[in-house]
């Protein structure tokens, strides 16, 4: 039987779970321990979503060579409270029971690091919903086997979904608030649905190219069930995208 359901990769971040502070608070603390200025509102939330090197280091202004002690200051926070701090968005969790009481396949592709994304997945209780969490190494750093940058993270759980769990992902779709989310779904031949609620900048995900904007999951579910509908009707057997195996763009979140 042909698949015609839509499977769905998601953002974390800005998209599922609403920080709340936690990643702007484990940021202040890592720059007030270091003797650092904190940057203003704006530009602390422009750096919830970009990988955490390259906000530090491009946005707060981070030298070098106080980079590493900045990530672990700001991980150390970020795990003991942080996370604590971070709620789901309204509708996110009756949306992604939904999509798994029907069947609907639905990864996770986030630039925090994999552990840690699982981990705040389970916080909330959702992480068992995802057939697969991709996301970078402890470190952020490149490292053997695992994803450096958001275009090859989106790869990774494509790669997963149609590899590992037998999935046509011919017709899968991205979900995700800032631009970078887009940027990696097109690289690997994906719409992508960007999401009002998070955290881009006003015209952001319209710039970058999302094929539709929505401002509710219940407007997002119905965009999904557009999708799924459209494709049934022409949908063919044995069309399996494969995720790219090498990509060398380095997006950020």
């Amino acid at each position: 039987m042909t698949q015609t359901t839509v499977p769905v990769i998601f953002d974390l971040d800005g998209t599922l779970v609403d920080p709340a502070g936690g990643i702007s608070d484990g940021i202040a603390a890592a720059l007030t321990e270091l003797g650092l200025g904190i940057p203003g509102k704006d530009r602390m939330d422009a750096m919830i979503g970009p990988k955490l090197s390259h906000a530090l280091t491009d946005i707060a202004g981070v030298p070098a060579e106080q980079l590493d002690d900045a990530i672990r200051i700001y991980r150390a926070h970020y795990l003991s409270t942080g996370i604590g701090q971070s709620r789901l968005y309204p509708g996110i969790r009756a949306l992604l029971e939904s999509f798994a009481d029907a069947g609907r396949p639905i990864a996770v592709a986030t630039q925090k690091p994999e552990g840690i994304a699982r981990t705040v997945l389970e916080h909330h209780g959702i992480a068992a919903l995802f057939h697969t969490i991709r996301g970078s190494a402890a470190d952020e750093a490149a490292a053997s086997g695992v994803p450096s940058g958001k275009t090859e993270i989106v790869a990774a759980a494509l790669a997963d979904l149609a590899t590992v769990h037998g999935l046509k992902t011919r017709h899968a779709v991205m979900v995700g608030d800032r631009a970078q989310d887009v940027a990696g779904a097109a690289a690997n031949g994906l719409d992508c649905i960007g999401v009002a609620w998070g955290f881009a900048p006003d015209g952001e995900l319209d710039a970058a190219g999302a094929v539709e904007i929505v401002h509710s999951s219940t407007a997002l579910h119905d965009t999904i069930a557009r999708r799924d509908a459209a494709h049934a009707s022409t949908a063919s057997p044995d069309l399996t995208t494969t995720a790219l195996n090498e990509v060398h763009t380095h997006g950020n979140v």
